[in-house]
């Protein structure tokens, strides 16, 4: 049964038939392939939805020419190709299929890992060139073995569980699950550094970003046991492949196995002329099945926000009431920020976040739950595989076994509206408080019980130290001496001297070797660097 409406969706990039197949239940369907950006330009403002791959680049003037478009959909999971910022101003939700090769990641890495285990490409190649060396060929069995999953995201979670069924140890590093739901699936979570040091084979499955680039680097390869076997089939870039080389040249690493490359194609890459790495040309998600599924997922999503609905997988935010826009805005940039700060001020696996609202936020409600999901996207976002949105933050956090509280009350501390998060891991908690004077004059004003009026934004450093004379000194000598400017200054207490808190604003980001010079001083119990 079609719409009372016809709804008309432009596919610029081949799709599988079966996704083509729903769409063409309920709406007109064009397929026009390798369309040039004034061409799609031309022709967008007749259509309603857009459903690309790869190959097609939805810039921001095809965006704004699209005057009837009410989606944007990738069938796949990297939206590069898409101007999210553009679709967004515009109130067009972008969703994609994180799901649909979930399982074609998950099956590549294990053929690559019973690979790697029984040298089947180098004896495949032997093999055909007419040799018979089996004595070459050695392998190891995997049963018993200790596996290391980097990251227990969707398809970190289909290795364990494949892993399990084949009598490995499963242990595994991920920031945001705890031990209990990790225990769930058969998982010892640990810290990463003692997964590298336990595990016999260590597979990685985090998303690139500036933390996780070179995750693995030449410290790590040190840590681990001497022949152990190494698979990344995530992003090129999570392991460095210089320290990665060296490794395999010394013998500490025994194999290898690379579906991803930190340039791509690795045509000078000395790794390929290494007999005990194998590679593979970026095919974690080439099955039909795959390109099935992400077809499959995004004509579903478009057919429900045609019907009223919302997208399951939108990776941007939906609108908020015009009305309402101004007046939330700020309080949602405000909690992002905050997220943001406070999980660079903790240390352990995020258990409970807790945000409580006062003052003329309480009369907000439901609306508050916008500002939450961005607090949660501050803390999350980082260094998940799928990048967190006020869309799935909430299912995400669930998924990891956080437990998120919201709390209203007209209580305010003196201000006129109050957000308060509270972050609970399994080894600390911390707090922190922030105001809305104006939309443009947001401001922290607590932490940890300590009060400010702190502007969330730049570089900043939060050291616990002993209030007594000097040891601010100290800090702010070091800071000089290594050319580092100090832009602002927040001092707190709550008894003269016992603990204070000390907040630095400054013009650059402090090198790590800085830092530990600042945390050997005597007075500073602690002292953590930021980015907001």
């Amino acid at each position: 049964m079609g719409f009372a409406v016809a709804f008309k969706v432009l596919v610029s990039d081949p799709l599988a038939e079966e996704g083509l197949a729903i769409l063409r239940e309920k709406c007109s369907v064009d397929v026009k392939t390798d369309l040039p950006e004034p061409e799609l330009v031309k022709i967008i403002g007749e259509y309603d939805a857009l459903v690309v791959r790869s190959g097609t680049t939805v810039t921001s003037r095809i965006i704004e020419a699209g005057h009837r478009l009410k989606i944007i959909g990738r069938a796949g999971v990297g939206v590069d190709n898409i101007d999210v910022e553009a679709a967004t101003r515009k109130g067009i939700p972008v969703v994609n299929a994180p799901e649909g090769n979930t399982l074609a990641a998950t099956e590549h890495t294990m053929a690559m890992m019973y690979s790697l285990a029984r040298n089947i490409p180098q004896a495949n190649a032997s093999l055909k060139q007419k040799q018979w060396k089996r004595s070459r060929f050695m392998g190891v069995e995997l049963n018993e073995k200790t596996l290391g999953i980097v990251g227990l995201g969707r398809i970190g979670r289909e290795i364990a569980k494949r892993a399990n069924a084949m009598e490995m140890r499963c242990i595994a590093y991920d920031p945001f699950l705890t031990k209990e739901r990790a225990a769930q699936m058969g998982v010892e979570l640990m810290s990463l550094d003692d997964v590298i040091r336990q595990a016999d084979v260590i597979t990685v499955h985090t998303p690139l970003t500036k933390e996780t680039t070179h995750l693995i680097d030449a410290g790590k390869f040190a840590m681990m046991k001497n022949g152990v076997r190494v698979i990344n089939c995530a992003r090129g870039g999570i392991i460095d492949e210089k320290a990665l080389y060296d490794a395999l040249k010394s013998g500490k690493v025994a194999g290898a196995a690379l579906d991803v490359f930190e340039e791509e194609p690795p045509t000078k890459s000395p790794l390929l002329d290494l007999e005990n790495v194998i590679v593979t040309p970026h095919l974690g998600a080439s099955t039909v099945e795959a390109q099935l599924n992400v077809a499959v997922s995004v004509a579903k999503q478009v057919i429900t926000v045609f019907e009223g609905g919302q997208a399951k997988y939108a990776v941007n935010a939906p609108m908020i009431p015009a009305d309402l826009l101004d007046r939330i805005e700020p309080f949602a940039i405000l909690a992002e920020k905050m997220g943001r700060f406070l999980m660079q001020l903790v240390e352990g696996r995020v258990g409970t976040v807790e945000l409580t609202y006062g003052g003329e936020l309480a009369a907000m409600a439901p609306n508050t739950k916008f500002v939450t999901r961005l607090a949660l996207k501050g803390i999350m976002d980082p260094i998940l595989q799928v990048p967190a949105n006020i869309i799935n933050a909430e299912f995400i956090a669930r998924e990891r076994g956080i437990s998120v509280r919201e709390t209203l009350t007209e209580e305010s501390q003196g201000f006129r509206n109050l957000i308060t998060i509270r972050l609970k891991t399994d080894r600390m908690e911390e707090t922190m408080s922030g105001t809305v004077f104006t939309k443009d004059r947001i401001r922290i004003v607590s932490i940890g019980g300590y009060t400010m009026d702190m502007i969330p934004e730049g570089f900043v450093i939060v050291s616990r130290h002993l209030d007594k004379p000097g040891v601010i000194g100290r800090a702010s000598t070091i800071l000089g001496a290594a050319n580092i400017n100090i832009a602002g200054m927040q001092v707190g207490r709550i008894r003269q001297g016992e603990e204070a808190i000390m907040v630095l604003n400054v013009d650059s980001e402090v090198p790590p070797p800085v830092m530990d010079e600042i945390r050997t001083k005597v007075g500073i119990f602690t002292a953590k660097f930021a980015k907001i």
